[in-house]
């Protein structure tokens, strides 16, 4: 130990200074278990004076004694010499277990020792927890049978579990971690309960339809987290345009507005990967005329970044046990691959790739719509020249009034200057340049 460059770097996150044993010192010793670890030097003042300390057998083993019984751990306590004085040194490790004082827990922030309170003491004992890996005194009778089967059937037909009819419910839930000790798992009851809100109440999915500022259709999606998955993408498919291309002379294709398979990875994502111990908020899907918005509570977990996202990467889920089912009944085909699945999708289907964002303490994914789409456009009232300016554009880059005047013939350049006008309006196209020598651009 090197104390003298203690005493010149003073106090911070693992060390601090009293002169005496008194209560905010048994305080940072909390503090120091439930943060990185630390030492306390007892017989110096704050600005790093020494005073010295009573190293006698009695007051340390007072304080060895208080520290056992009223926190339960086990510090490492001596003395030493200082300038002709003795320090009292307490080397505390930092604690697998929350450690409380007097009842209360503390935590160190830089050189001050701290309570922890409200829903940090919450997220503090839970922390290296898996929420779907709690259990609670569940009755057996909360599964739905019915909804249990089912997924033992797609389970089965997918290869990824195998089962016989001598296997009881009890028992097919022991082998797949979803009953511990006799007591069912949160994954069990949000997996396959008859009523899982009855428990988590906001763990469900909205769907919101904008159709303009002010008129929002609001769908709620309860029940297990495999029926909220298939309502939900319904819910959301009522909500979107579907086209149809005829493919020979017997088939015809559903040309969606976002192909079902990114609606699908981006629903199941949200579903599987949100933060249930923020019990707060739903899961959220808010659907607008030019894109789709889908929004789960929980930021990215286990060290992820967008960046690394979008790459291959392993694996890393805050809740094994919810993942490990979606993937056995078959709506999961690989784990860690559902970003780069949504993204290829998008792009086959001539959309640009999602954006990911962290906000709102969650984790969001947009996708744009085509609004350059004729038929979208159609739909928004626009005529068949202001279409044709469009779909020169998408084609040319740019366009002139010498353009437009070309391709519309019969109209005259001021019917056609505001058509142009609508489109800026509609932010649909910008327009470059003065008036002589304007183009126009998408926007």
């Amino acid at each position: 130990m090197n104390f003298s460059k203690i005493l010149e770097e003073g106090e911070g996150i693992t060390v601090e200074f009293k002169k005496s044993m008194n209560e905010n010192g048994f305080k940072t010793v909390s503090a120091f278990s439930n943060t990185h670890g630390g030492t306390l030097f007892c017989g110096i003042s704050d600005s790093g004076n020494i005073a010295g300390f009573d190293c006698s057998d009695e007051p340390v083993r007072t304080i060895t004694n208080k520290i056992m019984d009223k926190m339960g751990i086990h510090p490492s306590i001596s003395c030493f010499d200082w300038e002709g004085k003795k320090i009292l040194r307490i080397n505390v490790e930092k604690s697998p277990n929350p450690i409380s004082y007097n009842g209360k827990y503390y935590k160190r922030v830089g050189s001050t020792t701290t309570g922890i309170l409200g829903d940090e003491l919450r997220d503090f004992f839970l922390r290296g927890s898996n929420w779907d890996g709690l259990t609670s005194e569940y009755s057996l009778d909360e599964i739905d049978e019915e909804s249990f089967q089912r997924f033992i059937r797609r389970a089965v037909k997918k290869g990824r579990l195998v089962t016989d009819d001598t296997e009881d419910i009890f028992e097919i839930l022991l082998r797949l971690n979803l009953l511990v000790e006799g007591k069912l798992t949160n994954a069990a009851i949000i997996l396959f309960g008859r009523d899982p809100q009855k428990y988590f109440t906001n763990a469900l999915v909205r769907v919101l339809r904008f159709k303009d500022e002010i008129s929002v259709s609001d769908r709620r999606v309860t029940g297990n987290l495999f029926k909220q998955a298939e309502e939900a993408e319904e819910a959301i498919k009522t909500s979107l345009n579907v086209k149809f291309e005829i493919k020979g002379k017997l088939t015809r294709d559903e040309v969606w507005d976002y192909p079902l398979e990114a609606i699908r990875e981006a629903l199941i994502n949200s579903i599987v990967h949100r933060d249930y111990f923020k019990y707060a908020i739903q899961t959220q899907i808010k659907i607008f005329d030019d894109k789709i918005w889908f929004f789960n509570p929980g930021e990215l977990y286990g060290g992820m970044t967008i960046e690394k996202l979008k790459q291959p990467h392993p694996s890393s889920t805050r809740n094994p046990l919810i993942a490990e089912m979606f993937f056995k009944a078959g709506l999961v085909e690989v784990h860690g691959s559902g970003i780069r699945q949504m993204t290829k999708s998008l792009k086959n289907a001539g959309l640009s790739e999602p954006d990911f964002m962290e906000e709102f303490g969650g984790f969001s994914v947009y996708m744009q719509k085509n609004v350059y789409d004729k038929e979208y456009l159609k739909s928004l009232g626009l005529n068949n020249s202001q279409i044709q300016a469009v779909s020169y554009i998408q084609e040319h880059s740019s366009l002139t009034m010498s353009d437009f005047l070309r391709i519309s013939p019969g109209i005259n350049e001021r019917t056609l200057r505001r058509y142009l006008a609508d489109l800026v309006d509609k932010k649909l196209i910008i327009a470059i340049g003065e008036k002589k020598g304007r183009r126009y651009e998408l926007s």
